[in-house]
């Protein structure tokens, strides 16, 4: 029998959960005439009651125990949007298992369960759609699942923590202190009271692990992410950026080089003519370079409530297509391959070096001379102030290794004339 309605079951409402049910509620009429069924949520599982009736959802409809929607044979499409890891994990594997399609955004879980929860989807004929766990709004997921499908993905380039996004353009704008954007990104309620996740690079990590798994088609976990947040990067690093014509992003990059994967999240110089150098404030973007399409960037907010709804809405209604035409689990997990996920110290790039020294002579050539002995070579030199014999350098790099910079690193901030090595931040582009 034709089925005349596709039912939901919406795990958790509050800020991306009450999107949901507004999105689903505003554009009720245009959704049914794309997909060609009604869609409706049918259950809202919320402890708490008010915050469900805020959002516009009737009392009938709010649950608390979230058995009612696994045995409800009616409900067909699960969406969580608890958050979390160790209960979402729980319910979700529960939906799978009951034969219920789930949509989610939880980018801690997928990063780090991703390919358990995979395979209990395949192994029960049902998707698991998850385009709001990178980017919020943007459209990246299911591009680099499908659109770009027929390409060997080489790059993967991203600001994808709106966040941190946020506070460096404003220290780049403004000329403002780490600590003071910071406590201004808490007033307007981009960064949680505890911003660990955000300023340490740990959610952006955690979306490259997402992103790299589908691009570079081999199992890419948080664990395997290389990470450096934001919190060394100050005013003087910016100036200096400026000066070599560049911006500051902290950058998720995901690169496929000879079958082996690099993964890692930084503070990096980027050009200002590269495209992600101009996405500011809140925004995120993602630039990727496949062997045939060349390149592509994906641009838009990264987060919010109306954004990330949009994105799990967008898979709600793939499931219930999926469901009309009886071709649910088709949207499997592509990870096939199983490439070697590159050290830290294996990787090449450029890198900004800032550090005080003693004004004096030969200080320069000795410093240089290390540099060389350890394979790095220097593409520029620049002095900047003197105060009291100390003198401010920066030097910048050509490409080399991570371990060979590393190595010389430890040397030169033992020698004696040597007060402190500032700021290290790699250069791409």
């Amino acid at each position: 029998m034709q089925k005349k309605v596709i039912n939901i079951g919406l795990m958790g409402c509050g800020t991306v959960g009450g999107g949901v049910w507004k999105v689903l509620d505003t554009n009720r009429d245009i959704i049914r005439k794309r997909v060609g069924i009604e869609i409706s949520i049918k259950k809202v599982l919320e402890k708490d009651v008010d915050k469900a009736k805020a959002a516009g959802v009737p009392v009938k409809k709010i649950i608390s125990k979230p058995e009612i929607i696994f045995d409800d044979p009616d409900i067909d499409v699960v969406v969580e949007v608890i958050g979390g890891t160790t209960l979402a994990a729980e319910l979700i594997k529960k939906a799978l298992m009951a034969g219920k399609s789930v949509v989610t955004a939880n980018k801690d879980l997928l990063a780090q369960d991703g390919q358990e929860l995979f395979q209990i989807a395949e192994q029960n004929k049902v998707d698991l759609l998850f385009e709001a766990s990178v980017g919020g709004g943007i459209p990246i997921i299911r591009p680099l699942k499908e659109c770009l499908a027929a390409n060997r993905v080489e790059t993967v380039y991203g600001i994808v923590n709106g966040t941190t996004n946020y506070m460096l353009t404003k220290m780049s704008d403004e000329g403002s202190s780490y600590s003071d954007v910071l406590a201004e990104a808490k007033q307007k309620g981009y960064a949680e009271a505890d911003p660990t996740s955000d300023v340490e690079g740990y959610d952006a990590a955690r979306k490259l692990a997402i992103l790299a798994s589908i691009a570079f088609n081999t199992r890419v976990s948080f664990k395997d992410v290389f990470v450096e947040g934001i919190t060394k990067v100050t005013a003087r690093d910016i100036m200096y950026a400026r000066e070599l014509n560049c911006a500051v992003k902290l950058l998720a990059i995901g690169k496929d080089i000879d079958g082996k994967i690099e993964v890692r999240v930084h503070p990096t110089f980027i050009p200002q003519n590269h495209p992600l150098a101009s996405v500011n404030d809140v925004f995120n973007g993602v630039f990727i370079h496949g062997d045939a399409v060349g390149d592509v960037m994906f641009y838009g907010r990264g987060a919010g409530e109306l954004p990330t709804a949009s994105a799990v809405v967008g898979d709600v209604i793939d499931c219930a297509r999926n469901i009309l035409k009886g071709a649910r689990g088709r949207l499997s997990c592509t990870c096939y391959d199983h490439k070697l996920i590159k050290d830290i110290g294996e990787t090449r790039t450029k890198y900004y070096v800032r550090m005080k020294v003693l004004d004096r002579p030969s200080v320069l050539a000795a410093i240089a001379s290390v540099f060389g002995n350890q394979e790095v070579s220097l593409a520029s030199v620049i002095q900047k102030r003197n105060i009291e014999n100390i003198a401010e350098i920066v030097w910048v790099t050509h490409d080399v290794l991570e371990n060979n910079i590393q190595d010389a690193l430890k040397i030169i901030g033992g020698l004696s004339i040597v007060e402190e090595i500032s700021n290290v931040i790699r250069v791409e582009g």
